[in-house]
């Protein structure tokens, strides 16, 4: 029985003491409920498709419009990984763009006379930026076509805009509404759900990698449990500490994404008490390697495409050969990628085919969730809520929003 399977296996009284509720099963589901998301896509796909003529993709007129990936913190990062597969294959400028920007800076992103589609993305749909960004452009920008994809089918951003005819909404089973602070089944499910729509106009071979993906994450996820379980249990300089003062976690294109949602995972179920940070495999030399020591765990998401892995590579060996850091964690695509020690652990799918860097953040992400689960229990936190004080909540709280 794998570390996960184990908590999995506890009574619920004591899942509920411990506040292991919520926060392992929903880390556990998620590659079942991907095919769910697929299932609810195919439902969603035609209307999906006639919304976007009617938003003016393939208007010979002018143009495609350009597209905003929209949301908050995780919600935000969802967005970071679907950047380079939409753009691929809808052939126009996509763009990873935060509610909280927008909130505050609206008119400076938007270019007069261009046309935009905004996606937003949201757990609970009751954002408070996303919420009045949204409300504020339906009435400002009445223009801007929205499709809204959220976790929460009561969330505000689904009510206030439903009866619109400039936005689609969507939204996804409320299995994946996850109950616990951290994100997890509702960040992958949101990247599927993005991915599915980047194939709307031929979903058959997105249908074949979603198939590699379920199959990549049942075989990654007990071996990610147990090595994230196997580091958060390792010896530390007093009984009360991490072993890890922090983590830092590299990735590159797609992966960056991923990187990014994974240092956040750390930080909020550790409650911020192990640091961490985040960049590509080619931003760390200039300047944030100076924040790694011998404290330090490196997890590098490792790209399957050769030409981006020699730079990857390249930089983990600096890495070891400076001794920068206690331990170097490579997470890959596929078995089968010769590392020469250039890290400690190797960690990888069972699968044949390997799964496309522009596809992979559902399945690498676990990893990052399951270092901040076991992180969090060495501290002794409760991961359902690790913020005791309350500092961090669900649903971000006391935003005030001004016209």
């Amino acid at each position: 029985m794998n570390a996960l399977a184990k908590i999995l296996d506890l009574s619920t009284e004591e899942k509920v003491e411990r506040g292991l509720l919520y926060t392992p099963a929903e880390i556990a589901q998620q590659p079942a409920t991907w095919e769910s998301t697929f299932s609810l896509f195919q439902k969603h796909r035609t209307g999906l498709a006639a919304f976007l003529v009617k938003a003016g993709f393939g208007d010979s007129a002018g143009p495609d419009p350009t597209v905003f990936l929209i949301g908050a913190g995780t919600s935000d990062y969802v967005g970071r990984c679907l950047v380079n597969v939409l753009r691929r294959l809808w052939k126009c400028e996509v763009l990873a763009t935060p509610s909280t920007s927008l909130l505050t800076h609206m008119e400076e992103w938007l270019i007069p006379g261009q046309r935009y589609l905004w996606i937003s993305f949201s757990r609970s749909g009751d954002s408070p930026e996303g919420v009045s960004v949204l409300e504020k452009t339906l009435v400002r920008h009445p223009d801007i076509h929205h499709i809204i994809v959220s976790c929460n089918a009561e969330g505000r951003m689904i009510r206030c805009a439903a009866a619109q005819k400039q936005v689609f909404v969507v939204a996804l089973d409320d299995a994946v509404n996850d109950r616990g602070l951290a994100m997890t089944s509702s960040f992958s499910n949101m990247v599927v759900f993005g991915q599915c729509m980047a194939h709307v106009h031929n979903l058959a071979p997105y249908e074949a990698i979603l198939t590699r993906l379920v199959e990549a994450g049942k075989t990654f996820l007990p071996h990610a449990a147990d090595a994230a379980a196997a580091l958060a249990a390792e010896p530390a300089s007093a009984p009360a500490l991490a072993p890890y003062e922090r983590v830092c976690f590299l990735g590159s294109g797609a992966l960056e994404g991923v990187a990014v949602e994974s240092a956040l995972k750390v930080l909020e179920l550790t409650a911020g008490k192990i640091l961490t940070m985040s960049q590509s495999a080619m931003g760390l030399r200039h300047g944030p390697m100076a924040a790694l020591d011998k404290t330090t765990l490196l997890v590098a998401f490792l790209s399957s495409d050769e030409h981006v892995a020699r730079y990857e590579r390249d930089l983990l060996q600096e890495i070891m050969q400076k001794r920068l850091v206690k331990t170097r964690i490579a997470v890959g695509g596929h078995s089968e990628l010769p590392l020469d020690g250039l890290a400690d652990r190797y960690l990888a799918p069972d699968i044949r085919t390997p799964v496309p860097d522009d596809c992979r953040p559902p399945v690498d992400v676990m990893f990052g969730q399951l270092l901040g689960l076991f992180f969090s229990m060495r501290g002794n936190l409760m991961p359902d809520r690790p913020s005791a004080d309350g500092v961090i909540s669900r649903v971000v709280q006391n935003v005030k929003t001004y016209a």
